[in-house]
């Protein structure tokens, strides 16, 4: 069902909505989503508006589920509790894909930091800010709002900004990163890395590997820190902070402010996923389920504009991203027989991440792509 007023929706009849020369007007600010609040409009623009009502997609939720939280503490101190967390981590990862971790290792003041200096990046002079934006995913730090702008398959753009900064392997000079998270961002990005490299053991463990499996084939050496900051909407049921989506990359750890509106897409509904104090969210993402041949799933997941804001978050993606290399990932070789043969074609990180993103956040997955058809 159409949401457009009755003028834009004659204006499209007539032909004389030009959406490609508003996206690009928009583009040419450098100011993004955040500029056009602070102009002061009112109502969401037509290049924001959603083709269908956001609640006509939402599956009434019937049944309460408890979204799964674990508890790292004690984790290297005992074998017992070594192992429940990870049949727990296995089991989230194989019904959810997603979960919460709880006693990580990561101080709460340098979390809280972390969401401050994003939201100072983005709350700077636009001057300051203008400096950092481009579209050419290859550099270390790029600001953007909706990489996926000029995608044909994406029906509207998102109500978000972002700021991308590849930390690993190769991470930027400190004078590359902005000044305004410079400090905070090199500490978390530590801190990330090191937790990263203990959950792919748990998940190596869960898939009956060495648990240095996955580490050991490089799901750890590439990090991309993901600031994003969704401002408040003045309509909020016209538009969406984020599209559904799964991530094209190895697992995901996310760290999210107070405010809400992450959810994920459960056996047919869509389940919030509560801001916990001190929490990190995890989720599988398709190159996990691809190299786990299914085993682990990663699941469409989506972030709700809101009239409350600004929304901040913090997403850390465990890949290489655009990185030239040759390494070919497909299904784990230990993970196959005759009653289990590969689902997925092979690919290199940098092909999966170019193809997710020029089809961009269109609603469908990409590892659609790279099935092997029966």
């Amino acid at each position: 069902m159409e949401v457009l007023s009755t003028d834009d929706f004659e204006a499209r009849i007539r032909g004389s909505y030009d959406r490609m020369s508003e996206l690009k007007a928009f583009d040419d600010t450098k100011a993004g989503v955040k500029g056009i609040v602070d102009a002061g409009i009112t109502e969401v623009p037509r290049i924001y508006v959603q083709p269908t009502k956001i609640e006509e997609c939402v599956s009434s939720c019937e049944t309460k589920f408890i979204f799964p939280v674990i508890d790292l503490e004690g984790i290297d101190k005992d074998p017992i509790k070594h192992k429940q967390i990870v049949d727990k981590v296995r089991d989230a990862s194989e019904t959810w894909g997603f979960f919460q971790v709880v006693n990580h290792g990561i101080p709460l003041s340098v979390m809280e930091e972390m969401l401050q200096g994003t939201r100072r990046f983005f709350e700077q002079d636009v001057d300051i800010k203008k400096q950092y934006y481009t579209r050419d995913n290859t550099k270390k730090v790029v600001h953007v709002s909706n990489f996926d702008l000029y995608s044909p398959s994406v029906p509207a753009t998102n109500w978000r900004d972002s700021i991308f900064c590849l930390m690993a392997p190769n991470h930027p000079s400190p004078e590359e990163l902005p000044i305004a998270c410079r400090e905070i961002l090199m500490e978390f990005s530590n801190h990330v890395m090191t937790l990263g490299k203990s959950l792919f053991e748990l998940l190596s463990e869960g898939l009956g590997l060495d648990p240095s499996h996955l580490n050991n084939i490089d799901c750890s050496e590439g990090l991309r820190v993901l600031g994003h900051y969704y401002p408040a909407c003045p309509q909020p049921e016209l538009t969406i902070g984020t599209n559904k989506h799964s991530d094209n990359d190895f697992i995901t750890v996310l760290l999210q402010d107070q405010i809400g509106g992450l959810q994920v897409l459960h056996k047919t509904q869509w389940i919030d996923v509560p801001p916990t104090p001190g929490a990190l969210v995890v989720n599988i993402g398709d190159l996990l389920q691809l190299i786990s041949n299914d085993k682990y799933v990663s699941v469409e997941h989506r972030v709700l504009s809101n009239q409350v804001g600004p929304r901040i978050s913090v997403a850390c993606f465990f890949y290489t991203g655009s990185l030239p290399t040759t390494k070919l990932y497909g299904p784990i070789k230990e993970l196959l027989s005759d009653d289990n043969p590969p689902k997925y074609r092979t690919t290199t990180v940098i092909d999966y991440a170019d193809y997710f993103r020029e089809k961009g956040l269109d609603g469908t997955s990409a590892l659609l792509h790279y099935k092997i058809q029966p």
